[in-house]
């Protein structure tokens, strides 16, 4: 029997535990027990912090697995590929995940390869934005699902939109950016041994200023072609600048009213949100979390898209609270697939974790409220 590592124990690596258990594999899950709803489905699990990669290579290597992974969580991918590295198993490098887990970092290596992206600056205690153009965002270095980020009209809030976003960064970081105002996708790959395969592209819905937090994902996009082709070409420019050569990647656009295309950021993991585990098989057929696991075991099978079907992820908040409704008679509605409130209590939204249920769609076309 197969052994695979798998760093985070949360709500969003359930799915991968669940499919690697379908598929026969001893699991092996690592993370605070705070949360780790996967304790109850894997095969062994250990309350070890994923920020604690030499602890967990130790037992990684006394358990001698055969392949390790996350999904939707960046903070886990240098973890990952630092055991990875040292047991000579598939991975990135462990320099390259630093780099698609630290957006200043990747905004550097965004310089570098000629990436269309915000200006930037780090906030140290010299930063200067006298050059910048108005308005600004501000986000920790390290951070996802919209945690710390704020824009910023005035130079007089900046202090505590840094102080906020610094707050809520792992190593107390912030980047400044200039804020691109227009639509969003995201778009999910996997690659082997640097051959990059785009698998779906992603529309998002979010919160108004100043937050930006996502109510909604929908694919397959209904952007013109022409847009579409564009994106396309940014995710392997943004890839190969991450040097991402092994498993999933989920790089974010914007796209301007004049159609530019403009790189926020990428992970080096399966889109969160359900769009990796959940939205990517039901639009197109194509099981990415068996593609994950097969990849970090050495193995690949080049991806066959199957379906064209509408699907998507509708997120229940104060803002969203129409469609409590729709969750609770979900049994009503043959397009949901799932459904569930995780919180009687609706929360105004100002990160992903205010959110306080979901449900998920497949359809002939995008389901509209």
């Amino acid at each position: 029997m197969k052994r695979l590592a798998i760093i985070g124990a949360g709500y969003l690596q359930l799915p991968l535990v669940q499919k690697a258990k379908e598929m026969g594999i001893e699991t092996h899950c690592f993370a605070w027990e705070d949360g780790a709803v996967c304790k109850s489905v894997a095969s062994f699990f250990y309350p070890i912090s994923i920020l604690n990669k030499e602890k967990i290579l130790e037992v990684c290597q006394q358990v001698q697995i055969d392949g390790i992974t996350t999904i939707a969580s960046d903070a886990s991918v240098p973890t990952v590929c630092f055991v990875a590295r040292e047991m000579k198993l598939i991975g990135n490098t462990f320099e390259d995940a630093l780099a698609a887990t630290d957006k200043y970092l990747m905004r550097k290596r965004f310089s570098e390869f000629s990436v269309s992206s915000p200006r930037f600056v780090i906030a140290d205690k010299n930063y200067s934005v006298d050059n910048f153009r108005f308005p600004l965002i501000v986000k920790p270095t390290d951070r996802s699902g919209s945690r710390g980020v704020k824009k910023i009209e005035n130079p007089n809030d900046l202090l505590e939109a840094v102080d906020r976003a610094q707050n809520e960064s792992f190593t107390h970081q912030a980047i400044i950016e200039e804020f691109i105002s227009g639509s969003e996708v995201s778009v999910e790959t996997i690659s082997w041994q640097g051959k990059h395969y785009i698998l779906a592209i992603t529309d998002k819905v979010t919160t108004e200023e100043p937050y930006f937090v996502e109510l909604e994902h929908h694919q397959p996009s209904i952007l013109a072609v022409e847009i579409q082709q564009r994106i396309k070409a940014e995710t392997l420019k943004v890839i190969t600048a991450l040097n991402i050569i092994y498993g999933a990647s989920h790089a974010e656009f914007k796209i301007t009213s004049k159609g530019e295309v403009f790189a926020i950021e990428v992970g080096a993991r399966m889109g969160g949100d359900f769009i990796g585990s959940h939205l990517v098989k039901l639009s197109t057929g194509y099981d990415f979390l068996k593609g994950v696991i097969n990849i970090s075991f050495g193995h690949f099978e080049e991806p066959i898209l199957t379906k064209k079907r509408f699907s998507g992820v509708f997120f229940l908040s104060l803002e969203t609270k129409n469609i409590k409704s729709i969750i609770e008679k979900a049994n009503n509605y043959p397009e949901i697939v799932e459904a569930k409130i995780t919180d009687n209590e609706l929360h105004s939204i100002q990160s992903s974790s205010d959110r306080s249920g979901y449900f998920i769609y497949q359809a002939d076309k995008r389901f509209k409220i």
